[in-house]
């Protein structure tokens, strides 16, 4: 649970755009079979995307989110309408957590022009202002000055709307993410930094390479408030950040939330993850997974069953099928389209 966070039996309320307001208990049977469904979502289209992957359908990086979508889906349960969402390279689970539709976003994984980006995004840099979504980016913690700056534009434009802005522990010990602190503060500036901590950067444990393994205390010589939230728990993960996110927009400046989080796979598909055991993962499967830890709640509150949720599973099934044959049948851009986009001539 995170430390100092909110009660997880606040009300709270759902809005008529789907997102849950500050007034709805999140404790309901239906908001809880709405993160299941949403966290199983994100693990059936990852899962195909590995499938596709393997196929030669999906080229370049590929790096999945499996194991971490409650922190996704969490945070972004108490997002409001115009709150930007802006992370790294690991960024699928954002995409579908932020409403973006998955037919799209695997389109964008096989290059087709029906993607999100028309293709040119690929898995690693898709985009879409539509679902306040301001893109995976692929320079390692570049996304938190970025995101900084979007922050920036909403105190200047006094829009009360947050930055969510993603990052992991690899990128936690690079440069920028220490100057975005320091203005973010000195701005006061309405942005919550997520550091989704999956213990293994791009291989190395953080004992390794981190001399403070404590990410929520980086802000203290800033000022920044932080704290530590078991990642693999959606209701931790919502009340932490709902707290977060009042804060910001309440005009108080950042909030750092350290997400305790596990990756079940490599850094990206072609890392076979030897810096750490077989027994570890599965370990970690077998106690800590988000979503049979949600699901045993749904089943000790009664409010559902095997049938039930197999049911929301096969509903799930058909849905990342649907993608992945969408993705697999439309085109791909036309050379015409190889500059649209990317850089505009002057006028004469």
């Amino acid at each position: 649970m995170a430390r100092g966070q909110a009660s997880s039996t606040s009300k709270r309320k759902k809005n008529d755009t789907g997102v849950i307001s500050d007034n709805t208990d999140p404790m309901t049977q239906e908001s809880l079979l709405k993160f299941y469904r949403d966290m199983l979502l994100i693990r059936r289209f990852e899962e195909r995307a590995g499938q596709l992957y393997g196929m030669g359908l999906i080229g370049g990086f590929c790096h999945l989110y499996i194991g971490q979508e409650a922190i996704a889906v969490g945070v972004q349960s108490i997002k409001q309408p115009g709150d930007q969402v802006i992370t790294g390279y690991r960024d699928h689970g954002h995409m579908l957590a932020c409403g973006m539709d998955p037919k799209e976003v695997m389109a964008e994984l096989t290059g087709r022009f029906t993607g999100s980006s028309k293709g040119k995004g690929g898995s690693m840099h898709m985009f879409s202002t539509q679902a306040d979504f301001y893109g995976g980016h692929g320079i390692v913690g570049a996304q938190v000055s970025l995101g900084t700056g979007l922050a920036l534009a909403n105190k200047y434009k006094a829009n009360k709307k947050v930055a969510f802005t993603y990052f992991g522990d690899g990128a936690a010990n690079q440069g920028q993410v220490y100057e975005s602190f320091n203005m973010a503060t000195i701005w006061k500036l309405p942005v919550v930094y997520v550091i989704e901590n999956n213990q293994y950067a791009m291989g190395t444990s953080i004992e390794r390479s981190s001399s403070e393994t404590h990410l929520y205390k980086r802000g203290a010589s800033f000022r920044i408030p932080g704290e530590e939230v078991d990642g693999m728990d959606v209701l931790a993960v919502q009340a932490a950040a709902r707290k977060a996110a009042e804060h910001a927009r309440s005009g108080e400046g950042p909030y750092i939330l350290e997400m305790k989080t596990y990756r079940y796979r490599g850094h990206s598909m072609s890392d076979p993850a030897k810096y750490r055991t077989r027994e570890e993962v599965d370990e970690v499967r077998k106690t800590r997974d988000p979503i049979d830890h949600l699901q045993e709640l749904l089943e000790q509150k009664g409010w559902a069953d095997e049938a039930a949720l197999k049911a929301i599973d096969a509903e799930v099934k058909r849905i990342v099928a649907d993608a992945a044959e969408f993705a697999r049948t439309s085109p791909e851009p036309e050379l015409s389209e190889l500059y649209t986009d990317v850089y505009l001539e002057a006028a004469q």
